[in-house]
């Protein structure tokens, strides 16, 4: 079976900003949201951008060995959720962790995988979810990893927090 391809806008080879420690970062290509003052706007149209094999992502991820993870942006990663979860599952194995950031809310993201189980799984490899949209009017520079106050930084635990209130 061949590899899965991801539709990229681009990678960071090393970032300090999206997400703790050091982060390899993929830019995914291709967004619904279309928020006012976005950060990255040329990730959101689906045209444009490169495709590449998950294969060749994480061969070139292992090259640097201070790296603590790998970091999902977008564009929306969730568009892509299937192809994501390959390369997050390889991530994982080596102990390395996933960030991967959205546009959806966490709730949203849970209504939506009851249709999609790639949606599911890449949240159960996720180690922090950075959820919600950039509201210009909640624009904030001196929030850790976010742009807007309405973000939320959602690790495990606080996923399963929500869940258990959701489903309680």
């Amino acid at each position: 079976m061949a590899a899965p391809k991801l539709h990229l806008s681009g990678i960071i080879e090393e970032s300090i900003v999206d997400g703790p420690g050091i982060r390899f970062v993929i830019f995914t290509q291709g967004c619904p949201h279309f928020c006012p003052g976005c950060q990255n706007p040329e990730t959101q149209p689906f045209s444009g951008g490169y495709y590449c094999n998950v294969e060749k992502i994480f061969i070139n991820f292992q090259k640097n060995p201070l790296l603590s993870g790998i970091t999902f942006s977008g564009g929306e990663p969730f568009i892509q959720a299937c192809a994501l979860v390959a390369l997050a599952k390889m991530v994982n194995k080596i102990g390395k962790t996933v960030v991967t950031y959205t546009g959806y809310t966490f709730e949203r993201l849970l209504e939506m995988s009851v249709h999609n189980q790639a949606i599911k799984n890449l949240l159960n490899y996720t180690d922090l979810l950075i959820d919600g949209p950039f509201l210009l009017s909640y624009k904030n520079s001196d929030l850790l990893f976010r742009g807007s106050s309405n973000q939320r930084l959602l690790d495990r635990k606080c996923r399963s927090k929500i869940e258990q209130k959701l489903y309680s």
